[in-house]
């Protein structure tokens, strides 16, 4: 096999697996995986992609995570593990993107404290620069200092500063497993804080009390949820299907998947500008079909194509190479973009692309295609004619 490539396995005029070849050459198992996988309608040249990132660009940050799981680094790659659940909460966490690299430097021990600027022999002293009292280590100053322990008190967490058996790390992910979504929030929130107001009393001689960081702490939390309403409710007024310019179509796509079964589904529904709709479609998919294939296929001047999934929409709106693993099929929607009439793409949430997400959905229960010209299914058109009722001028 040493010699032989994979276009030996693909007919070149069908663009189909060579089903016959593929099953008397590998495992069932293997067969059945390499069937499943979509080809696309034309053949592409290969080119390099760099493994370590889904887009199959290089990045530092991939190269750095593949060197974190490196055998040569070995407690690295223990803390990584460790720390998993840990960082899958704090990642989902309804924060600024600063706290959670806060928090992400405290796990790795990457802070400026005292007996970490001693270790590199920056200071003398590495004593509390809030107490005064014991070595400004991670442990003190998150735990043990007192300013610090009046902060847990007053958001009541005290409880989770009983347990002095355990070293930082173990206290840590101990921590996390304890405490729920919203609490583990506030204690992320509350570890960004103490730092801040670390910070302050060393470079700005400013000094703040226990009562004074947690008020703080629970004022801060509130502005980020007030802000948090204020944008979800603007995106609730302006989240509405809008109609094309004159004497253009619009495109809605979507797409279910069945992991259980290894079967997916497209849904699209093509309205004009009166909100009218044109066609609707939706198929089982064992090959990759495109709504831009619809758009070619009809004699529309202009075909505004809309879709939920943002990564696919840069895509093709991107007309670098892509790299990524569905890169042959957006070279083939490239192509027929070229040679065909005005196509625009734009991205739209999951409430506004509601038509063609119902029919990818209810395709994948029924299991069988279909195809409808000129009108939908009687739940499809009640919901357009819901879309299509006009805001007041």
């Amino acid at each position: 096999m040493r010699d032989h490539c994979v276009n030996v396995l693909i007919g070149s005029n069908t663009r189909k697996w060579k089903e016959e070849l593929v099953k008397d050459t590998f495992v069932e198992d293997d067969a059945d995986r390499i069937l499943r996988i979509p080809l696309a309608s034309s053949p592409h040249e290969d080119f390099l992609a760099w493994g370590g990132e889904a887009s199959g660009e290089f990045s530092v940050r991939s190269a750095y995570k593949l060197l974190q799981n490196s055998e040569e680094n070995p407690r690295a790659y223990a803390l990584q593990t460790s720390y998993r659940k840990l960082y899958k909460k704090l990642w989902l966490l309804n924060l600024p993107t600063k706290i959670k690299i806060t928090v992400w430097k405290i796990t790795w021990h990457f802070l400026a404290t005292r007996v970490n600027l001693q270790h590199r022999r920056l200071i003398v002293d590495p004593s509390c620069p809030r107490c005064g009292e014991r070595a400004e280590t991670r442990d003190h100053l998150f735990r043990e200092c007192p300013v610090t322990m009046e902060i847990w008190s007053i958001l009541l967490f005290q409880n989770i500063m009983g347990n002095d058996d355990r070293n930082f790390e173990q206290w840590l992910i101990w921590v996390c497993e304890q405490l729920n979504m919203h609490n583990f929030r506030i204690f992320c929130c509350a570890l960004w804080a103490i730092w801040g107001d670390r910070n302050s009393r060393v470079h700005n001689q400013k000094v703040s009390t226990g009562p004074e960081i947690g008020n703080f702490i629970k004022t801060y939390l509130a502005e980020i949820d007030g802000l948090e309403e204020k944008r979800f409710g603007k995106i609730d007024q302006l989240q509405m299907w809008t109609y094309p310019p004159q004497e253009a179509v619009k495109i809605n796509f979507d797409g279910a998947f069945d992991g259980h079964n290894h079967i997916s589904a497209s849904g699209v529904v093509v309205r004009d500008n009166e909100g009218v709709v044109l066609l609707s479609w939706s198929k089982i998919h064992k090959g990759v079909s495109s709504a831009v294939q619809i758009g070619v296929n009809h004699l529309w001047p202009t075909v505004i194509i809309e879709g939920d999934s943002l990564s696919v929409i840069k895509k093709c709106k991107n007309w670098d190479q892509d790299r990524s693993m569905i890169s042959a099929y957006i070279q083939d929607i490239k192509m027929m973009v070229s040679r065909s009439k005005k196509f625009d793409f734009q991205y739209v949430s999951r409430t506004v692309n509601t038509i063609a997400h119902d029919i990818a959905t209810k395709e994948l229960r029924r299991y069988k295609g279909s195809y409808q010209g000129r009108s939908a299914s009687e739940q499809d058109e009640q919901q357009g004619l819901r879309e299509a009722v006009r805001e007041p001028d």
